[in-house]
């Protein structure tokens, strides 16, 4: 069994040399990984932190994200990948590979939160995207092309497998009953087009929590797939919250 590590005996080379055998890639620029992994709260001012990076990870993210879901499902529509892209690359879901591959004990942290074992998601999911930065200026867009392949394979394959047929209104409401006690309610947030064509966008809700909305040809369309957003959303929780190290 490989020796583990708790994360503050780790030195900074020690975490910066995890984090590229878990990545899967060597940095010719070892201060650009080290920004990556550098959080706010322990850089000597806020542009030293992997702030910056985070900004173009979401997007360069996005893209590849698009780009793959774009050549594996040439029939679907426009709203469909939407759906599914914004599931793959949610806070949840960057969050959940995160803890699962191990990248937060590469995390260098001020005191305050690295004492604590419980790193906020946000940090955790700022991290994958300023690495995907990191490695797009270190090797260009193929070597980060297939940094996403290998961090989202599992994740894109789960998601893009999660039957489409399905009745998602029923199986939310079955969920939440069955879990919170509570039945999922959806709200009507915008609607456009003319009295005869209608767009509707509806979030699903249960009790405190608002998921992601969703748009449709009538309500009933909208609500189904708002609640598959819920669904998938609770998913990524889930696998979240499951997830352990060995």
């Amino acid at each position: 069994m490989s020796q583990v590590f708790e994360p503050d005996e780790l030195t900074v080379q020690e975490k910066l040399d995890r984090c590229e055998a878990i990545l899967h890639y060597r940095f010719i620029d070892h201060e650009l990984l080290e920004r990556c992994l550098t959080h706010a709260s322990v850089a000597k001012t806020r542009l030293a932190s992997n702030e910056r990076l985070e900004f173009l990870g979401d997007a360069i993210l996005g893209t590849i994200i698009c780009e793959m879901l774009y050549h594996r499902f040439p029939e679907a529509a426009e709203g469909e990948l939407t759906r599914i892209k914004s599931a793959l690359v949610s806070r949840n879901t960057c969050a959940a590979i995160t803890r699962e591959l191990g990248l937060d004990d590469c995390l260098l942290l001020g005191k305050g939160l690295a004492i604590h074992n419980d790193v906020p998601s946000s940090i955790m999911a700022g991290v994958i995207e300023a690495l995907v930065a990191g490695v797009y200026f270190d090797g260009g867009m193929e070597a980060c092309r297939r940094l996403i392949e290998r961090l989202f394979g599992q994740r894109f394959e789960q998601t893009t497998q999660f039957d489409r047929s399905r009745n998602f209104k029923s199986q939310l409401q079955q969920f939440s009953q069955k879990s919170f006690g509570e039945t999922p309610i959806y709200q009507v947030l915008d609607e456009k087009g003319p009295d005869h064509s209608k767009c509707f966008q509806v979030s699903a809700v249960i009790g405190p929590q608002t998921f992601p909305s969703a748009w449709g040809n009538s309500k009933k369309e909208a609500e189904q797939r708002a609640a598959c957003n819920a669904l998938l959303e609770i998913q990524g929780e889930q696998g979240d919250s499951s997830a352990s190290r060995p």
